[in-house]
Formats: structure tokens, sequence, C-alpha cells
């Protein structure tokens, strides 16, 4: 980092930090639900494993932020919904299986697109990380690649059920990589990242657009960012589902927290 942006490039990467977490915890969560009702025994087992990498994925980054001066303790357990940095995709849970898988492959994948922009960081803490997140991300990619693919050569309705997950989640996917401003361009220029914004975009666009093409839906980015908070890459204040943030604080349980 230079001396002349030191500070804001310090804000830019706890936020990014958190903003990742948090959207790992979330994802994890929507993972969860799918342990049981998933289609196949075989399905639930894998939700099972993708729920755990993605908690862990979200307890390691979380630690990061005591870099920061942040109480992680705090951030974990006490935070309300509006304070969260997830993506809004995420925000309730997924109402069948395709809209799991459409998570899985867009949202997942998003987050693996943007831990590969961070494979080379010069943040090190992040850089010495990503190798290990990505390796176990292979799964997930494998995972949401065969049943798309597996949903998509089904009948009408499976693949109809599964276009209409996409473009529900899609819009917010590719909003979520931010637009192309003075905080991107710095995260870039310090060799935080070697992508953001629309480069970043359009670098996940080219890997997702072929599977897509499956199911008819083109995967273009035409939305704005009108009302997108940067710093925690949503359009919607609110935040997550009030009740799946109690779960992730772990209210009834945090009587029994121990250090």
């Amino acid at each position: 980092m230079s001396n002349g942006s030191a500070a804001t490039t310090r804000d830019a990467v706890r936020e990014l930090i958190l903003v990742l977490a948090d959207s790992k915890r979330l994802l994890g969560m929507r993972y969860a639900g799918w342990i049981l009702g998933a289609p196949e025994l075989e399905a639930g087992i894998a939700a099972a494993s993708m729920a755990q990498d993605e908690w862990g994925h979200g307890r390691l980054l979380y630690a990061l932020l005591k870099e920061f001066g942040d109480d992680v303790t705090a951030i974990e357990h006490e935070r309300e919904p509006d304070a969260y940095a997830s993506m809004d995709c995420l925000d309730d849970p997924p109402a069948d299986w395709p809209g799991l898988v459409a998570l899985n492959v867009l949202a997942d994948g998003a987050l693996s697109a943007q831990f590969e922009a961070l494979r080379e960081s010069s943040h090190a803490p992040l850089r010495q990380r990503v190798a290990k997140l990505l390796d176990e991300e292979r799964f997930h990619s494998a995972h949401g690649v065969a049943w798309f693919r597996r949903l998509a050569g089904g009948g009408d309705a499976t693949r109809n059920a599964l276009a209409a997950a996409v473009r529900a989640v899609l819009p917010a996917v590719l909003q979520w990589f931010g637009p192309d401003s003075d905080r991107a361009r710095m995260l870039v220029a310090e060799g935080i990242v070697d992508a953001a914004g629309s480069a970043l975009r359009d670098r996940f666009v080219g890997g997702i657009a072929p599977l897509l093409d499956g199911v008819g839906v083109r995967a273009g980015f035409a939305g704005t960012f009108d009302g997108f908070d940067e710093a925690r890459r949503r359009a919607n204040p609110a935040g997550p589902d009030g009740a799946v943030i109690a779960q992730v604080r772990g209210d009834k349980n945090r009587v029994f927290l121990l250090d």
C-alpha cells in the first residue's frame, strides 16, 4: 500500500474482508437449509459439506479483522441484520432446489471469482489464505455445474424452473461486483486485487455464459448502481432476514458461548 492512500486503502480492504466473510456465512446458511429435503441423499451430504466449508471460510476471514482493531466476537455474535454486508441474493432462502443450484453456480461462483482476483494480493494476510479457500471451492463449482446441467437437461418444467431461478439471482450477483469507481481503481492500483468493477464482472460472465446459454439466459449486466452501497456491496440496506441472523448469532445458545 502506498503512503499517499494508506488510510483509504486500509478502510477498503477491511470492508472487502467483511463483505466476503458475511457472504460466506450467509451462503453457508443457505446450503445448510438443504441438508434435509435435497432431492437425493448424496445432494444433502454435499450441501452439508459445502455449508461447513463456507462457515469455516467465514470464520477465517472474520479473524483477519483483528488487524483492523475489530472485536471479532461482537462482529460474529452481536450485529443486527442491517449491519451485514452479505450479497442481496442471500437475504432469503431459496424456495426450491433449482434456486439452491442457482446460488451454487452464481453466488458461490462470484465469490470464487473475487478470491481469484486476490490470489496475488499485496495484502499478505488475504493472499496467504486464498489458495486454500479456492482449493476447497473446486468441489462447490463441480457440484453446481453438474446439477445445473442435470436440471437444464431435464423436462421443460425443470428447465424452466432453473431458468427462473437464474433470472431471479443473476442481476444482484452481477451488481455485487460493483461500479468502476475510484475505490475499485484504487484497489487495483494498490495491488490488492488484479481486477475490480466491470473487469471482474466481465471475467465472471465469460466463465458462466456457456452454462447459462443452456437455459436460454443471457449473462450480461444491464442494471444500474442507483442506491447501491459500495462499501457493503448491497442495494438493500435492510440486510438478511432476521431469523437467519438470529441463528448465525447463536441467540438461543449465547449463554453457552465460551472464549
